[in-house]
């Protein structure tokens, strides 16, 4: 089997680090954007990625206290680069697409951690379970766009991705990195 439990995680790293834009209201900017989870298949590094999601971000670097910061992944749009792969991660043991579409993050605290670093606090929800979860920052800003790019590990068992015989963390791991670039516009004094 092609590991499946990979791309659950990828989701969640998306919510928390689309938070990061500089400005009032920022635009993601979906196409020079991404996502990309990599787990162990049998001690195989897995990768995959989710090629759709969106954001909802105001942030000021001067105010990090009071940016709100929303994200959703559509579940299906999970890869692992196999056709007979993706077709498993839509189903129930899975991401269970048909009754989860999407995945969600909402800030609920953003700290300045350092210059152009914060940290971005929230609730991750996927297959309809909420886990508080704390995603480090770094921003940087090329003309009018603001990059956020950030990795953060996650436990994929405790969202039920890879459920029953896919519990089994000999076979694919509980750990999950996830690994993200969110371009945004939108410039601000960092």
């Amino acid at each position: 089997m092609v590991s499946l439990k990979l791309l659950a995680p990828a989701f969640i790293t998306l919510f928390c680090f689309s938070s990061l834009q500089a400005q009032a209201q920022q635009k993601l900017q979906a196409p020079q954007s991404e996502i990309v989870f990599v787990s162990k298949q049998m001690g195989v590094p897995v990768e995959g990625r989710f090629k759709t999601f969106d954001a909802q971000i105001s942030f000021d670097p001067a105010k990090p206290a009071a940016a709100k910061i929303n994200f959703s992944v559509d579940m299906a749009s999970a890869t692992l680069g196999s056709k007979e792969t993706d077709a498993e991660l839509v189903k129930p043991d899975w991401f269970n697409t048909a009754k989860f579409a999407k995945a969600s993050f909402q800030s609920t605290a953003v700290k300045n951690t350092g210059a152009g670093k914060y940290e971005v606090i929230g609730k991750l929800s996927i297959k309809g379970l909420t886990q508080d979860i704390t995603v480090p920052v770094s921003l940087s800003q090329t003309g009018g766009l603001t990059t956020a790019v950030g990795a953060f590990a996650l436990k994929r068992l405790p969202f039920k991705i890879g459920d029953n015989e896919w519990s089994d963390t000999s076979m694919v791991a509980d750990d999950v990195q996830v690994k993200f670039k969110f371009v945004l516009t939108g410039v601000a004094k960092l």
